[in-house]
């Protein structure tokens, strides 16, 4: 009857893995060169050194001088979980580990509650805090995201492109999340309208030259679910 319960109770242990392993490694921590992004032209108030997320068009500006901008694509929060607001990094990390909120636990209980930083964590290479809020800009190892409103709240970038942006912007640095930018400055985003075409496939058309990047070995259903789900 014993060895019965033993048997059951390691079966059910195995098939729980935010049970078995609340802290996960997250893999390999690749070398990662930053690429920059188109430079199109952006005459604004915005001082050089702004971020300026522009959630509709899914979007990322970071501000030169000579109203000139860097222009990256990137994913915004899936509905239910966007947001606006202004605010500064606070802080920058390489390689971050992933802690999943408590709420967010809750809506997967089989998340883990600590994955170390590297090729499997959904953080990716590089991440600048916003503020004392949750949210990050950070890359992500599921490049084929880029472009979508799929996350959490969080921005995700490729991991090239982050680092290429971690390398611009400090701490410090002002972060303004916006639904959507006035049409004046976004006159030379892309795409505009295509009839016939969906959104996704004219942004695919965009970043068909993104940075490649290591990309993750087959895992299992749960920490895959973590890659294309969350943050």
């Amino acid at each position: 009857m014993y060895r019965v319960l033993a048997a059951t109770a390691a079966v059910l242990f195995a098939v729980t893995p935010a049970h078995a392993q609340k802290v996960l490694e997250g893999g390999p921590r690749p070398q990662i060169s930053p690429k920059a992004p188109p430079v199109i032209s952006f005459r604004s108030s915005y001082a050089p050194g702004t971020i300026l997320i522009d959630t509709k068009r899914r979007r990322l500006v970071y501000t030169l001088a000579n109203n000139r901008a860097y222009l990256y694509p990137i994913t915004v929060g899936r509905l239910g979980f966007q947001w606006t607001g202004t605010h500064r990094v606070s802080a920058k990390r390489d390689w971050p580990d992933w802690r999943p909120p408590a709420e967010m636990r809750k809506r997967q209980p089989n998340l883990p509650q600590v994955m170390s930083g590297g090729i499997h964590n959904p953080l990716g290479a590089k991440a600048l805090y916003i503020g004392s809020t949750l949210y990050r800009i950070h890359g992500t190892n599921n490049s084929g995201s880029i472009g979508l409103a799929a996350s959490s709240g969080c921005i995700r970038m490729h991991n090239a492109h982050v680092t290429h942006l971690a390398s611009l912007a400090q701490v410090g640095t002002k972060v303004v999340v916006t639904s959507q930018l006035p049409s004046r400055l976004a006159s030379n985003f892309v795409p505009t309208a295509v009839p016939g075409r969906s959104q996704a496939s004219q942004v695919a058309d965009q970043t068909s030259s993104a940075p490649q990047q290591p990309q993750p070995r087959r895992t299992s259903a749960w920490r895959r679910a973590a890659l294309g789900y969350i943050n």
